[in-house]
């Protein structure tokens, strides 16, 4: 998933910046809105994995 969310940050960069080139307004906020969508997948991802850990070391604590 946190590829997936660097996949929306790198074409909302690119849509912002095509964005700024044409003028578009719409179009560079609809980069900059893509790129939060990226990196809010990608925080979630990171929080999943140590969800995940932390899971883990309570198990092996058990132990």
């Amino acid at each position: 998933m946190a590829d997936k969310g660097k996949m929306d940050q790198t074409k909302g960069k690119a849509k912002e910046a095509a964005g700024k080139v044409t003028g578009s307004e719409r179009m560079k906020a609809e980069g900059k809105t893509e790129q939060a969508k990226g990196k809010a997948k990608e925080n979630m991802a990171d929080v999943e994995e140590r969800a995940r850990e932390a899971a883990e070391n309570l198990r092996d604590k058990r132990k």
